[in-house]
């Protein structure tokens, strides 16, 4: 499986402008802070599955915060809020983690150079990371070769690598060992589930052409396969759900309830109309 970013976003027209800015101003912050610690090239790694993290982690965890103001390459005409904390920067090494380890995989199983040479560009990075954050690096390293190994295979069941996968983006959502780490974990193994069947829902036409692993393919074809992948989504958000509701969240919540009960379903629904014609 590839790309497995880009799912856990925003329904932008569904947030008042106050929580735009909020969204935004993490959003800005973790790709200043991905310059900051990982120069320009970290930057072009930015995606908004990390930013949803540190926002669930900065409101439960409560940061100090301080507030930029300043412009981009991307958006250089108007001045953008971009805010700073502990966790910010959390998310950029984390974001960087991810990155490498899946170019790496782009690199082995594809033979793509920009992957390689995109890897190289990160490689010098992982040493600091890992001597900072050693649980998280062995999680991810170990997770993804055991993922790898899983997906050399005819896939056994629906549910194998993505239990994988979820269990490697648990243990990036707790950031330290303390009451709410269990509560932490277990959402993001949720999440890390739910990711990876939408990354298989987008490939399975292109994977099952180039007779590459998707589990999703067990089942595709049945009568029910459109209600069973929505049930599978539906299922593992609902346990995203229950621990977001429980959980002290109070500054992000509104946020982070449009990004779990809206903004996944939004890019859900586009893939669902987009794939319908290769889906019958």
């Amino acid at each position: 499986m590839k790309d497995l970013f880009g799912y856990v976003v925003a329904n932008m027209e569904k947030l008042n402008e106050s929580q735009k800015g909020i969204y935004r101003g993490y959003y800005c912050g973790l790709c200043r802070s991905l310059k900051k610690q990982f120069g320009n090239f970290g930057r072009l790694t930015l995606n908004y599955d990390m930013t949803f993290m540190i926002l669930l982690l900065a409101d439960l965890l409560d940061p100090e915060t301080k507030e930029h103001t300043g412009r981009c390459a991307v958006h250089p005409g108007k001045e953008r809020v971009m805010l700073e904390n502990e966790l910010i920067d959390y998310g950029a090494a984390m974001n960087i983690l991810l990155a490498y380890y899946n170019l790496m995989d782009d690199w082995k199983d594809e033979g793509k150079k920009s992957a390689r040479t995109a890897a190289k560009h990160l490689a010098r990075f992982m040493p600091g990371i890992e001597e900072k954050y050693p649980r998280q690096a062995r999680a991810v390293r170990e997770g993804m070769a055991e993922l790898d190994a899983e997906e050399s295979r005819s896939p056994r069941d629906l549910d194998t690598a993505a239990n994988i996968f979820g269990r490697l983006l648990g243990q990036l959502f707790v950031y330290r060992k303390d009451f709410w780490a269990e509560d932490c974990r277990a959402f993001g193994e949720g999440l890390g589930r739910f990711v990876y069947w939408m990354d298989a829902y987008e490939d399975l036409p292109k994977d099952m052409k180039k007779n590459r692993y998707n589990p999703l393919a067990l089942i595709y074809g049945q009568p029910d396969y459109e209600d069973r992948v929505a049930e599978m989504l539906k299922d593992t958000l609902g346990e995203c759900a229950l621990i977001l509701e429980r959980l002290p969240l109070v500054e992000h919540l509104e946020i982070l309830r449009n990004v779990l009960y809206s903004g996944v379903w939004s890019r859900y629904n586009q893939l669902k109309k987009a794939g319908k014609g290769e889906r019958k």
